[in-house]
């Protein structure tokens, strides 16, 4: 419906343009002169020549009288044709004064003509420039439209598909239902839900698997230890060699037992170091969008970032920001504070909520896999976000330090400086 109005306007707009330029293209540039006012001019001059001096014009012409010398006796204004030859040039009315059947003189009436034909051009110009100055501004509000409407919507999707490709999936897609993706941008963002809900199942999955393997490693790892013991008993106590050699033996595979399980469990936690991290050199502030991003309720307000260069992954650093936040709007759902400065040879940026923090016993354990906090209760979560966090900042070279600050908890994120390695 609006492009259908905008079209409107520029077709209306354009006929008027149109409309202005034939009119002018088909005006007579060649202006007459009243022949009534050039004879009561000419008869006024002829009644008062004896007295031309006091000469009155009563029409509305300009007009110069010559005597027959040729020297201007009179005009009704300066700037007029005071010679045949500029009467001729300019086109001039040129008539003869007769008085008593002898030319005593000549009459030259101003030709105002070209000054006529001056002022219908500025009017012209004057509505083209209008017109035009008219179809821009509609162009450019048509496209200030487009750019909110297409452009950035499209590229929210952009960014919303990186996070979704890094494996973010807690951050809604913003949408607007008054743009003409706003149905499309809800589909996406149920996608996401779709699959946050596939990955959290996922996650839950493999934390049961994760535990059944640490429970069968506890009970096979039990009764092992017990014939471990008993062969170490035997083989004291043997007083045959061959018997004392199989109890060796016996104890032998117990460890190579034990050994078995504890790869078994340690490789079924290992498979979160896989994701890959290639920190490159960036500019620091790229962080102010990145924060912003990550803030998507918008509970903090970003300060300024100190100019400088950082060896980094934005993908990965961008994980970081999204977890930090998205742990803060779980467990605390307050406003948040973040204080940005330069720290020896890190930047560091500290994130601190007003929940009043956790148990001081807890903070050791909010960056290992699967641990959460007494208050992680009845809030979905697989307790690895933070964990992630840790080894992204680890591959970049930075820290993720946890504590609890004044008002909650307190998360410090140390990012290297570029040159610093």
């Amino acid at each position: 419906m609006k492009f259908k109005a905008f079209l409107i306007c520029i077709i209306i707009i354009f006929f008027a343009e149109i409309f202005v330029l034939v009119r002018y293209s088909n005006s007579d540039n060649d202006f007459f002169q009243s022949a009534v006012e050039v004879n009561e001019a000419l008869q006024s001059v002829r009644d008062d020549w004896e007295n031309i001096g006091d000469h009155q014009n009563v029409t509305s012409l300009n007009y110069a009288v010559l005597d027959s010398g040729g020297d201007v006796i009179f005009r009704t204004r300066q700037g007029l044709s005071e010679s045949l030859n500029e009467a001729v040039i300019h086109r001039d009315t040129i008539l003869d004064i007769e008085i008593n059947g002898a030319i005593a003189g000549k009459i030259i009436i101003y030709n105002n003509n070209p000054r006529t034909l001056w002022e219908g051009r500025k009017k012209s110009a004057a509505v083209l420039i209008f017109a035009a100055s008219l179809q821009l501004g509609c162009f450019v509000i048509y496209s200030v439209y487009l750019y909110r409407r297409v452009v950035r919507p499209f590229g929210k999707l952009k960014n919303f598909a990186e996070r979704v490709a890094g494996g973010n999936l807690d951050i809604p897609l913003e949408m607007d239902r008054g743009n003409i993706f706003g149905a499309f941008t809800e589909s996406f963002d149920i996608m996401r839900s779709e699959l946050k809900k596939a990955r959290l199942a996922e996650a839950r999955a493999n934390a049961e698997k994760k535990e059944l393997t640490a429970k069968l490693s506890h009970d096979i790892r039990t009764p092992v230890a017990s014939i471990k013991a008993a062969s170490e008993v035997g083989a004291a106590i043997a007083e045959n060699e061959k018997i004392r050699q199989n109890y060796n033996h016996i104890i032998h595979k117990t460890d190579q037992i034990n050994t078995l399980v504890t790869n078994l469990f340690s490789a079924a936690l290992e498979e979160l170091q896989q994701l890959t991290v290639e920190p490159t050199d960036m500019e620091s502030g790229v962080l102010t969008e990145m924060l912003s991003s990550a803030d998507y309720f918008h509970y903090a307000k970003i300060p300024p970032v100190p100019d400088c260069m950082l060896f980094a992954d934005k993908l990965r650093l961008q994980q970081v920001f999204d977890n930090i936040f998205a742990n803060s709007y779980k467990y605390a759902n307050t406003e948040i504070t973040v204080k940005i400065s330069l720290n020896n040879n890190f930047l560091q940026i500290i994130i601190e909520d007003f929940g009043g923090g956790v148990p001081e016993k807890e903070l050791p354990l909010l960056k290992e896999k699967f641990k959460r906090g007494e208050n992680a209760e009845n809030v979905e979560g697989a307790g690895l976000g933070l964990y992630i966090s840790d080894c992204f900042m680890k591959e970049m070279k930075g820290n993720l330090d946890i504590e609890n600050g004044t008002h909650g908890l307190a998360v410090t994120v140390k990012i290297l400086l570029s040159g610093t390695i």
